[in-house]
């Protein structure tokens, strides 16, 4: 999976160890916490060769790895905004991989800024075609390409490296070779300092616009198969009847509540422990963490059991329809044999993560996202299981993926932060509770907000809560366009505000903003457009359809504001402000959505329509309110807040 490329801060090779990412805040938890377990080790003499960093890493320059420049929210869900909060890391040891990102994402802004040679020299006008194609086919040129760079190469390396990088200076070595044959990485760490000392680095919007459309697209990808594993369900049982549908919403509702968020909310804190025992350099302290956290999430799933286990007795006493609390209770049930398999997945996703291994998530759903839909057919239609089918296909996979990551683990990629099962993993515990706390809160504040309407929905009819569940799938199945974009956005700010680069930042944000305009009318567009087919694919019951084809168009109408709320949210983590996002979004969900939510579908009778309006003019307000923040916001002064950060850390 393709991810957005780190740029390194400034400064000269000595300081290169204090440059950490500019907008993540230390964690005294965390650091007392991975401290206690060095600690540990020492006392048990248990070390297998933790700490010991890969001497070529700990050697080279550091910079801004993109494992530790932006804690990607691991969760999808019916609406939630991300507003997880990352945490700084005390040391950066980039593989090789990653340094070698960076500095082709520097070489490249050097080049673009004429501060270095093109990579491919322009050749005479008078060339033929068929010259230049026997030039770049021949041997010869091959075997001085890879060669060692002649004494003139290094005396014009030399001379270069020397140079003040200004206006006037001019581009010097071999203009027959790429880059000038000039190009190393010495040479590069030491210009890109000089340029950016010196102001020289811009951007475009035509360069922003390639970047964010190439990393966002696997980002997509990623997100589109995950939030797959829900709509499957949905898709299989609608067409049994509106009562099923409704059911599958229902349990779906309870089970993200009372389960998925609290496993979500909780798993956020290895975001600080594994990324920052990774980062010291104690990478088998990652494993040691993923073991703790798996321990913990499956206690935790005690309290949960009995909860599911008593769903149908609960969901009676909240809905009114009877039949349909008992299916959902049913399918409560039959979930909870995926559940700790969903738990341990959550920590293994945070494992790899820690390690830059971001490619792994997609590899293992690319392979389960398939099998679930295909096992949804199967069970529901093929075998005649019916309802129960669905929460087994569902369950079936949550014990699945964390199966496909281990295997890609132990077999790919990721086993150098493994050091074994160790008791170690049954101690302490409280600093990880206490950086899972706010996570948690955060993610339960979210999901409630948004699937509350699901559960108002169920006190109108069956069929109400049937098309409920359709809009609320649809919705959330065009979120997974515009939340990934705001991730790969909000990583290319941080790491340009982290190279102290305020313009180019600017630029990139004005780039992703237009983007963000550009996918909230495509998603307008397609959802009033389409809205007498889409819940066909959902539902063949015709008062369902005529439902979800009337209140369409109000979810259609807030597509503009929710696209551009999610990337003002990138943007502000972008910048470091990620609290101002979370305040803003919690503002207008609890205070101005709802109410208008309550108000308008029970007071004046409106119903869905009523419910809908709620979310609309709470994303209008935040999309307000986090745009006059980020238009007001000086970014001279976020790249100096960023530099005192870094001088803190």
């Amino acid at each position: 999976m393709s991810e957005p490329p780190p740029v390194r801060a400034r400064g000269n090779s000595a300081s290169h160890t204090s440059q950490l990412h500019t907008y993540l805040s230390s964690s005294p938890i965390a650091a007392a916490s991975i401290a206690q377990d060095i600690s540990d080790q020492y006392d048990t003499g248990d070390l297998d060769g933790d700490g010991d960093s890969d001497t070529d890493s700990i050697n080279q320059p550091l910079g801004h790895c993109l494992a530790e420049s932006y804690r990607r929210p691991s969760y999808i869900a019916t609406g939630p905004r991300s507003t997880i909060t990352a945490n700084k890391l005390e040391h950066v040891h980039l593989s090789k991989a990653e340094r070698e990102v960076a500095r082709n994402e520097e070489r490249s802004l050097l080049r673009d800024n004429n501060i270095i040679p093109p990579k491919h020299p322009r050749r005479s006008s008078d060339s033929t075609m068929a010259q230049k194609l026997k030039s770049q086919l021949s041997f010869g040129r091959l075997r001085k390409v890879q060669s060692v760079p002649d004494e003139e190469s290094r005396r014009a390396e030399h001379e270069y490296l020397n140079r003040a990088v200004n206006e006037d200076t001019p581009l010097i070595g071999d203009p027959s070779r790429p880059y000038g044959g000039i190009d190393n990485p010495s040479l590069i760490d030491r210009t890109w300092e000089s340029a950016v000392l010196a102001g020289k680095i811009q951007t475009t919007w035509q360069r922003e616009s390639k970047v964010l459309a190439r990393y966002s697209r696997s980002l997509i990808l990623t997100f589109l198969l995950q939030y797959s594993l829900t709509v499957a369900s949905i898709f299989t049982v609608g067409h049994i009847g509106k009562v099923e549908l409704g059911a599958v919403s229902l349990a779906s509702m309870t089970a993200n509540i009372t389960g998925y968020a609290v496993y979500q909310g909780l798993a956020t804190s290895l975001d600080t422990l594994a990324a920052q025992a990774y980062g010291s350099g104690h990478k088998k302290l990652v494993g040691l963490q993923l073991q703790r956290m798996v321990y913990f999430l499956w206690t935790i799933t005690i309290p949960i059991a009995i909860i599911w286990l008593l769903g149908t007795q609960i969901l009676e006493a909240i809905v009114p329809e009877k039949e349909t609390a008992r299916l959902a209770g049913l399918y409560l049930k039959i979930l909870l044999i995926g559940a700790p398999g969903y738990a341990a997945f959550e920590s293994g996703k945070r494992y790899v993560q820690a390690q830059g291994l971001f490619s792994a998530t997609t590899y293992v759903l690319l392979i389960c996202a398939p099998t679930n839909a295909l096992m949804n057919y199967l069970f529901v239609w093929v075998f005649g299981w019916g309802f129960v089918g669905a929460p087994i296909a569902v369950a079936v996979t949550e014990n699945l993926l964390p199966l496909c990551l281990f295997i890609y683990v132990y077999f790919v990629h990721g086993m150098e932060c493994w050091g074994g099962f160790s008791k170690r993993a049954f101690r302490n515990w409280w600093p990880m509770i206490k950086l899972a706390l706010p996570g948690l809160v955060m993610v339960l504040a979210e999901f409630l907000a948004f699937e509350i309407l699901t559960l108002s929905a169920s006190w109108f009819s069956t069929s109400h809560l049937a098309a409920q569940s359709i809009l609320s799938t649809v919705a959330a199945l065009t979120f997974q366009i515009p939340f990934p974009m705001s991730i790969a956005a909000s990583t290319r700010i941080a790491n340009l505000i982290g190279a102290t680069l305020a313009e180019p930042a600017r630029m990139a944000a004005k780039v992703a903003m237009v983007a963000a305009v550009f996918v909230g009318v495509l998603n307008t567009t397609l959802l009033s457009s389409l809205k007498a087919y889409i819940p066909r694919l959902f539902t063949s019951d015709p008062e369902v359809i005529d439902l979800v084809a009337g209140v369409l168009p109000i979810c259609a109408a807030f597509q503009l504001f929710d696209s551009i709320a999610t990337n003002c949210n990138g943007i502000l983590r972008g910048l470091g402000r990620q609290e101002i996002g979370g305040y803003v979004s919690l503002f207008a969900y609890y205070i101005v959505g709802l109410p208008i939510s309550f108000g308008t579908a029970f007071g004046l009778g409106w119903e869905l329509h009523g419910l809908w309006a709620g979310p609309a003019i709470g994303l209008a307000v935040v999309a307000l309110i986090n745009n006059i923040f980020i238009w007001r916001t000086s970014w001279d002064r976020a790249v100096q807040e960023a530099k005192k950060r870094n001088s803190q850390g």
